[in-house]
């Protein structure tokens, strides 16, 4: 087995970097989801809701990022180190995290309403909620720091979304971080509890990912559609959600590239 793709999403629901490699840091890929945009009421604003996110382009840089968009100039955003603080929720229902404010103008102008850029100043401030150890964190990411994708997974759901008469989709639309070939379909719902090693760096398998909306969008046009979120519904409902793809949290910093072997221990 050898991992295929690298990415991070700088801001959250923004679209995705392609990486030859990463650093791994113990919330996630470094610089993966540090940056979220957020409502007047401080919760986070994402692609379950404003498929829009799917067209903002960032070029993360030394102390900052450029936002980038159709239709607006590009902007220069520094890590706002000294800005002001804020306390964000990634989602409604989720615990308060503290954050830092970088900017709100051209956020505003981007998502057409009121919205702020807030900055994951120390990702130590939020902690995973389940299936985790209490010292492990993660950053503004929906629930995990690294989430692992397997190519025979996706060969099998498009298989049934052809047999089905529907067009096949590609991996983007799960936005992982990590994608891994060689296994067979569904082998990783064998890896949970277990520990993978990726290059030098090991993870632990915490929990399958239970999939949502997104999985919907076009990744490249922000285009809603209904699969493949309806075969999963048919071949992959569990007790847990609709499965695909499994987090890990990982055991140690390091660096993982692309075509890295996989192990699991």
């Amino acid at each position: 087995m050898r991992i295929t793709a690298l990415y991070s999403y700088p801001v959250k629901g923004c679209h995705r970097i392609e990486h030859v490699s990463a650093r791994v840091e113990p919330w996630g890929l470094a610089g993966d989801r540090r940056w979220l945009m957020i409502d007047t009421e401080g919760v986070g604003i994402t692609q379950r809701e404003t498929p829009r996110l799917t067209q903002l382009i960032v070029r993360p840089g030394a102390g900052g990022l450029e936002l980038s968009a159709p239709g607006l100039p590009s902007l220069w955003v520094d890590e706002p180190v000294d800005g002001p603080a804020e306390v964000v929720r990634v989602f409604r229902g989720k615990g308060p995290v503290p954050a830092r404010v970088a900017e709100t103008e051209w956020s505003s102008r981007f998502l057409g309403r009121d919205a702020r850029l807030v900055w994951q100043a120390d990702p130590r401030g939020r902690a995973i909620d389940s299936h985790a150890r209490p010292d492990d964190r993660v950053s503004f990411a929906d629930g995990f720091p690294v989430l692992l994708a397997n190519e025979g997974s996706l060969s099998a759901l498009n298989d049934w979304l052809v047999e089905a008469g529907e067009e096949p989709v590609p991996m983007t639309r799960f936005r992982p971080n990590l994608v891994v070939d060689g296994a067979p379909p569904w082998a990783e719902d064998g890896w949970l509890g277990r520990r993978l090693r990726i290059g030098d760096v090991w993870f632990r398998a915490a929990k399958s990912c239970a999939r949502c909306l997104v999985t919907t969008i076009d990744q490249e046009t922000g285009e809603k559609g209904g699969q493949p979120l309806r075969i999963l519904g048919t071949h992959r409902r569990f007790d847990d959600g609709l499965l695909f793809a499994i987090n890990l949290i990982p055991d140690m910093s390091g660096v993982v590239h692309l075509y890295d072997p996989m192990e699991v221990g």
